[in-house]
């Protein structure tokens, strides 16, 4: 059985950031708006324990902002030193402006 959580409201992600810091069973989980398109991932960093939320958005990717690693936020993979570890997903759905993510990770 799928089990989903509201999580926050499409208008909760910062229009400055495009990024929101959410919890989900007790982890910390960051929402990212790119342009339209909500994600979400693990919020911490797994190099530098990070909160990815204060991190820099730009074109799918987010730089940690403790020690400058990216990542490609749809696939979670590393883009550069000194990360090398890939972010955990979750599964995301939007119903009208409700934020709802999938219990378990993706």
């Amino acid at each position: 059985m799928e089990t989903w959580k509201r999580v926050a409201q499409v208008g909760d992600i910062s229009p400055d950031t495009n990024t929101l810091r959410v919890m989900l069973d007790g982890e910390g989980v960051c929402l990212y708006d790119l342009q339209g398109e909500i994600c979400a991932t693990q919020d911490r960093c797994p190099h530098g324990n990070a909160s990815l939320a204060d991190g820099y958005l730009e074109d799918g990717t987010i730089e940690c902002p403790l020690h400058q690693g990216v990542f490609d936020i749809r696939s979670g993979k590393p883009k550069c030193p000194p990360v090398t570890t890939d972010l955990r997903r979750y599964e995301v759905k939007v119903d009208g402006d409700v934020i709802y993510l999938k219990a378990e990770a993706a």
